[in-house]
């Protein structure tokens, strides 16, 4: 299986910043669910970081033109599948099973939020940003009206935890790798 590296250039190959630096955000959040649940932070990661390997490309085609691209790379049928899964209900109908699908899911969008939250604090930084920021900013429909509630929700619901519990946690992991992400 190709490695971080390979995977990081990869992304970068079909993508600008933004979506470079929301897949860094999603492959921080990743590895930090996999340290917690004790699963392959590697594989998690890489996962995180390729989910919307195809989004800038080929927008109408999104995660199946990833498969696409993934496949003759030697990634594995877990990894795309779980890629597949994130965007399920939206433009997939490969439904999230595992605790690594289930997790992509959930983190995506939020990631973004969590992102803009930050941007829009004086520190312009995820290091002071708290839980009830972030909770506040949720309600606001219009604060980051791309970041889908609704799929944040569900995510946190497959995973068996609370909303706040899925937030708290994806903001320490975005705060672990702060610098990376300009934040």
């Amino acid at each position: 299986m190709p490695n971080r590296e390979d995977a990081l250039k990869l992304l970068k190959e079909y993508n600008g910043d933004a979506l470079v630096t929301h897949g860094l955000a999603v492959e921080g959040a990743m590895r930090h669910f996999a340290k917690k649940d004790g699963e392959d932070e590697e594989k998690w990661g890489i996962t995180g970081l390729l989910h919307d390997l195809d989004y800038e490309k080929f927008p109408d085609e999104h995660c199946h033109k990833t498969k696409e691209i993934l496949e003759p790379l030697g990634y594995s049928d877990e990894i795309i599948r779980a890629i597949m899964s994130h965007a399920y209900g939206i433009c997939t109908d490969v439904e999230p099973i595992s605790k690594m699908e289930k997790t992509l899911y959930a983190v995506d969008e939020l990631t973004g939020l969590i992102t803009a939250c930050a941007l829009v604090r004086p520190s312009k930084s995820v290091m002071d940003l708290e839980l009830k920021s972030v909770k506040k900013k949720f309600k606001q429909k219009s604060f980051a009206a791309g970041a889908d509630r609704e799929v944040m929700r569900k995510g946190a619901d497959m995973l068996g935890i609370s909303l706040d519990e899925l937030i708290s946690e994806t903001i320490l992991s975005l705060r672990a790798i702060a610098p990376s992400l300009g934040l």
